[in-house]
């Protein structure tokens, strides 16, 4: 159950990525997105193959979206929905993550 916060990222990192390649001609935002999208599919992947590190790469993923959200919120003021949408995007994912991971090592 938990690979599926990471397959639907993926895919939405992959789509968002790829919509702001086209809309704004952004290679960043292309690479980022796909990039991040195949790392949240291979977390995925690995979570459901119940293979060790997969929820760790997850909430690793999960992290660097966040990082990479917080300086975008402030340069625009917290006024860009999204860079909103990807820090709270960030916080959910992070939080969830480190929460299976938690469960996984110490039974928590």
């Amino acid at each position: 159950m938990a690979e599926h916060p990471s397959f639907t990222l993926a895919g939405l990192l992959a789509v968002g990525g790829s919509a702001g390649y086209l809309r704004t001609r952004s290679t960043p935002s292309l690479v980022a997105g796909i990039g991040l999208g195949v790392s949240y599919a291979y977390a995925g992947y690995r979570i459901k193959q119940n293979q060790d590190y997969g929820t760790e790469l997850a909430m690793g993923n999960s992290l660097l979206l966040l990082g990479s959200a917080v300086p975008r919120i402030m340069k625009t003021g917290g006024r860009a929905p999204v860079p909103l949408a990807l820090g709270a995007t960030g916080v959910l994912a992070t939080y969830y993550y480190q929460k299976k991971v938690r469960e996984f090592r110490y039974g928590v």
